[in-house]
């Protein structure tokens, strides 16, 4: 019997966050760019870059409980916007994963949320079907934003929806400014991407309006600078029997990839994010030994699985005001623990794994 095939939901950008939004209003909303958002009773993680030792600027904020399981859970991923740290590979990336318990009892704050109909449990149904006795890995529940249509993604203005979470006017990533005075020590200047909501689509959404046209366009640009012919190599026979061969094999192999990979998301070009629990990851190159070798969680020692990945698309949605931050990658695989793992009363938050895949030709996606 075949394996059944895990959904895969996609993360596309909404609108701009405006201004700075606290409590759940902020930590159940997921986005790209600003500042991370902490759960109650969990710091807000703060990382520098291993290669460069300056401070880390928030990629990405998903909100993801999982279902049958009691905790609020957010995950956050950091990049480094230093040019001469783009080689540093995942010294250069941190992943972290926060949770806190939730409460039954309505808080005055949920109580309002309701009267505007804009509560997590709405957004996905079933969260509040806590310590379910069945069989089987949970499964994640995720609010990206406020709605699952992708029209309603593109077209409909939130604006009405986001002042009913009485969110403060201020400039998006605007950094306060520091203490003056003689002799003190201004601690450095986290970079800011600008912030944007992230709504969520189901990829099956999108089988039946499959358009190659943009697809087979980046491929025939990649042919001219690569001097290959993907069709032709991915017609032929992947058979070998000599050195030569092989080497045109692997050829073949990692070009086979890339078009699948393209093929893929060809139907939503605007996903910045795949996520799908437990479930397989796009890759855009030839996995390495880093796919079969990912450490085991260092709390629990259990495997980590993959979760979610960022995608192209995201390279040119990250944006600053002043500052000319950029990241590039390829595609950016996130791994976390598979029972995710929390101690009681634990307060900081947990570092994941994640692989970075570049650019075949560091052209293709700009």
């Amino acid at each position: 019997m075949a394996a059944c095939r895990k959904p895969v939901l996609l993360g596309l950008r909404d609108a701009a966050v405006q201004g700075h939004p606290t409590g759940p209003g902020a930590w159940t909303a997921s986005k790209l760019g600003g500042v991370p958002d902490s759960l109650p009773a969990v710091a807000a993680p703060r990382p520098v870059c291993e290669v460069c030792g300056q401070p880390l600027a928030l990629v990405v904020q998903v909100y993801c409980p999982l279902e049958s399981s009691p905790f609020h859970r957010l995950l956050h991923v950091f990049a480094c916007s230093r040019p001469e740290c783009r080689r540093g590979g995942a010294r250069s990336w941190k992943v972290f994963r926060s949770q806190c318990l939730q409460k039954r009892e309505e808080e005055p704050q949920d109580i309002q949320k309701q009267e505007n109909g804009l509560t997590a449990e709405d957004w996905c149904e079933g969260a509040d079907d806590w310590g379910s006795d069945g069989e089987g890995a949970p499964s994640p529940q995720l609010t990206w934003g406020f709605g699952s249509d992708s029209n309603i993604a593109r077209d409909k203005d939130w604006t009405a929806q986001l002042q009913d979470l009485c969110l403060q006017d201020s400039v998006p990533g605007a950094v306060p400014p520091a203490p003056s005075g003689e002799g003190l020590a201004l601690p450095p200047v986290v970079p800011q991407f600008l912030p944007y909501y992230i709504c969520v689509v189901d990829e099956d959404d999108y089988r039946d309006v499959v358009s190659l046209d943009h697809a087979q366009s980046l491929l025939r640009e990649y042919q001219q600078r690569e001097g290959v012919d993907v069709q032709q190599l991915l017609s032929q026979s992947l058979s070998s029997d000599s050195d030569e061969k092989y080497e045109k094999t692997v050829i073949k192999s990692g070009d086979k990839m890339f078009y699948k990979f393209m093929k893929r998301i060809a139907a939503c070009q605007e996903q910045i994010l795949r996520y799908s629990w437990s479930g397989e990851p796009l890759f855009l190159t030839c996995p390495t030994s880093e796919v079969t070798e990912i450490p085991a969680c260092s709390h629990c020692g259990v495997r980590r699985i993959f979760e979610f990945q960022l995608m192209p698309a995201l390279v040119s949605m990250l944006r600053s005001a002043n500052l000319g931050l950029s990241v590039e990658f390829g595609t950016i695989l996130i791994y976390t623990c598979e029972k995710s793992c929390w101690p009681q009363n634990h307060q900081t938050p947990m570092e994941e794994f994640c692989i970075i895949q570049e650019d075949p030709d560091e052209l293709l996606f700009k």
